[in-house]
């Protein structure tokens, strides 16, 4: 994620764990001094009680009147929530009038948020957890990152836990889909999304632990399908990715890559991959490259440094929402908002573009 560099330097003050320099290495960093462990578990600024009318946080560009189907112009970028010390991966869950969940990945928590219940925790720790601690000095980010629904409940990239996580709604119940492949530990997984079959697609980049070479397992950052069978299948070796999504129809695969874009993969009909290439290139103009979600008609909501750009199927630059802190990660709720992950709060906008769920097991 070049945006999560940009975004992860913002918060590494808030965090107080690890020199700038540090924390916006790239996957393979270059010699730096050793960063300062971490000597106990982070805490978040107190939330601010935030009710309607919600304070305004950025604005909607156009940039091709196609973006007009997905949102309106002067739609509001208002700010909902707060109190986080890294947010991510924001997943909604039920109807009209369900609720949101966020990782806060620094903070080891996911965070519940309604318009009517306001904020409040809904686990913690989320991720990382053994003999009654709930941080590791090696991790820089012990919580979970990336959330969908899948399943029959939410499914996690845990980063901190080095596993995929799944939650059971009403218990909070945590099972470990899977956590090791060729029997060395996955690094961090980051974000992941579901194929039409209910296989889960998740990255694993190393971008959670403190020492990203050092205290990596796997000797890359890969791209995997845990099939409905839960076996694990490495998909690609030679990305530094970050988001991930599937089209519609199921048949094609995306991830965000620091070094070139965004790349796209076919999918056969039992979730194999193949053909890998070019969604869209530097040479876009567009920068960064942090989690992504494709709506109902294919389209690309990607969070970059613009905030979070709109691509058609076909890799058009439709506008983007800016706002005034970075975007890791956006999430469309059943009420009509999209909702965006944006440092240490949590942003929305009115958007006619619907979420792309499949329906399986």
């Amino acid at each position: 994620m070049q945006s999560r560099l940009t975004r992860r330097t913002l918060i590494g003050g808030l965090a107080a764990m690890a020199p700038a320099a540090a924390l916006a290495q790239a996957a393979a960093p270059a010699a730096a001094p050793p960063p300062k462990p971490i000597t106990g578990p982070q805490v978040g600024a107190p939330p601010t009680d935030l009710k309607a009318p919600y304070p305004a946080a950025g604005k909607v560009n156009r940039l091709d009147p196609r973006l007009d189907i997905l949102i309106d112009a002067d739609a509001k970028v208002e700010k909902v929530c707060d109190g986080f010390l890294h947010a991510e991966g924001p997943c909604w869950v039920g109807g009209p009038d369900g609720y949101l969940l966020v990782s806060d990945t620094i903070t080891n928590q996911i965070v519940k948020w309604s318009p009517t219940e306001g904020r409040s925790i809904w686990v913690s720790p989320s991720g990382y957890d053994v003999n009654g601690m709930n941080w590791n000095p090696a991790i820089r980010e012990p919580g979970t990152n990336g959330l969908f629904l899948a399943r029959g409940g939410v499914i996690a990239a845990g980063s901190g836990g080095r596993a995929i996580y799944r939650f059971d709604l009403a218990t909070k119940k945590r099972t470990v889909l899977v956590d090791h492949y060729m029997d060395k530990r996955l690094n961090t997984p980051n974000d992941c999304a579901t194929g039409p079959d209910g296989s889960i697609y998740f990255t694993d980049p190393p971008y959670g632990l403190l020492d990203r070479n050092a205290d990596r397992d796997q000797p890359y950052s890969g791209i995997f399908r845990l099939a409905p069978d839960n076996s694990l299948h490495l998909i690609d070796t030679t990305l530094a990715p970050n988001g991930i999504g599937v089209s519609p129809d199921g048949t094609k695969l995306y991830s965000s890559d620091q070094a070139t874009g965004w790349v796209m993969w076919d999918l056969d009909r039992n979730g194999n991959a193949s053909n890998k290439r070019l969604f869209v290139g530097r040479d876009s103009g567009v920068q960064g490259g942090d989690s992504l979600k494709i709506d109902t008609a294919g389209n690309m909501w990607a969070a970059t440094r613009e905030g979070v750009t709109v691509f058609s199927p076909e890799g058009a630059h439709l506008g983007f929402i800016s706002t005034d802190e970075g975007v890791s990660n956006c999430e469309f709720g059943a009420d009509g908002y999209l909702y965006l992950a944006s440092s240490t709060r949590v942003l929305r906008v009115k958007v006619k573009a619907k979420k792309l769920m499949f329906r399986t097991a």
